[in-house]
């Protein structure tokens, strides 16, 4: 069986954006899961894709498929598209297939899907001309248009009139540095607000619609998405906003039942009590999770699934 010949994994250490554009060379699979595991290499739909790569790279310098595959797991457990393209690539590597041929596929996989979630988004939101979205997932998220703001791209191509509203997004201001970069680099209108300031910004009737990403659906379409997610989809609810979820269908885990069963991760207290002297307890959850009954649809590439999610998601699965 061969295990392809790759030596290394080039990727943009999103850490550094937009001040500055330093390419990594991840040369083991330790450096593989510390990329992820910091958020150097992050979005779902990228670390999945790392994650496949870094298996790749383990089985062709002889370490064992398996451990490696929980090591690259565990490196961000809330995200299932990790564990999805690892397992992918795992089940490859014991069929005796080239697991990196496989992890390739699921690159060019990727870039199809977020292009349909785009289409199919576009169609959805027709009519809406500003959005506001949370946290990153774009080009530098996906190998694609990307998730929520491949949807805006769509609008773009399109020609269609859209505007979207960012926010600031914890941890390490992740639509502050990436999101807002992002598009403004790429021509589309684009205003950055605080966390805090979404709910305003909704009661105040400048949004049309609100479209995120995703890093686990469960099974009754329940969502966990970067923190301060959930709060957004309540304030929408409450001003009569639709709240949309896009994310390939990787990011559904029909084993989980609901939201309550999904691990969420926690991050340092150094990054809340920078330039504070006095150390006081702290809780940095990275995610949180919407109720399903607060999202009008998930955008995939299957098309807009509809509730009852847990019905439309079995389906689009099959």
């Amino acid at each position: 069986m061969s295990s392809g010949l790759v030596e290394a994994i080039a990727v943009i250490d999103q850490r550094l954006l937009p001040g500055e554009l330093v390419v990594r060379r991840l040369e083991t699979v330790e450096a593989v899961v510390d990329a992820i595991a910091t958020l150097a290499v992050r979005g779902a739909n990228v670390i999945g894709s790392a994650g496949g790569l870094g298996l790749a790279l383990g089985i062709r310098q002889g370490l064992d498929a398996n451990t490696t595959a929980e090591q690259l797991i565990a490196a961000r457990p809330t995200a299932v598209n990790l564990a999805v393209a690892v397992n992918l690539v795992l089940a490859a590597h014991d069929a005796g297939e080239d697991p990196l041929e496989r992890a390739l596929a699921l690159l060019a996989e990727d870039t199809e899907q977020t292009r349909l979630i785009g289409e199919f988004g576009r169609a959805e939101l027709a009519g809406v001309t500003t959005v506001l979205t949370h946290c990153n997932t774009g080009r530098l998220a996906t190998t694609g248009w990307g998730t929520a703001l491949g949807v805006v791209y769509a609008k773009q191509a399109a020609g269609e009139e859209i505007h979207v509203i960012a926010t600031e997004t914890r941890p390490l201001r992740q639509g502050a540095r990436l999101t807002a970069w992002e598009l403004h680099a790429s021509g589309v209108d684009v205003a950055l607000i605080p966390d805090s300031a979404a709910a305003s910004a909704l009661a105040q009737g400048r949004v049309g619609a609100v479209i995120v990403g995703a890093d686990r659906i469960a099974a009754n379409g329940d969502t966990a998405n970067k923190i301060g997610t959930r709060a957004l989809a309540v304030a929408a609810h409450h001003e009569g906003v639709p709240f949309y979820v896009a994310a390939t269908l990787n990011a559904v885990d029909l084993g989980t039942v609901s939201g309550d069963a999904i691990e969420i991760e926690e991050r340092g207290a150094g990054e809340m009590l920078e330039g504070i002297p006095v150390p006081i307890p702290v809780w940095n959850p990275a995610f949180d999770v919407t109720p399903a009954h607060l999202i009008a649809g998930i955008i995939t590439e299957a098309g807009v699934l509809k509730p009852p999610f847990d019905a439309s998601l079995k389906g689009a699965i099959a």
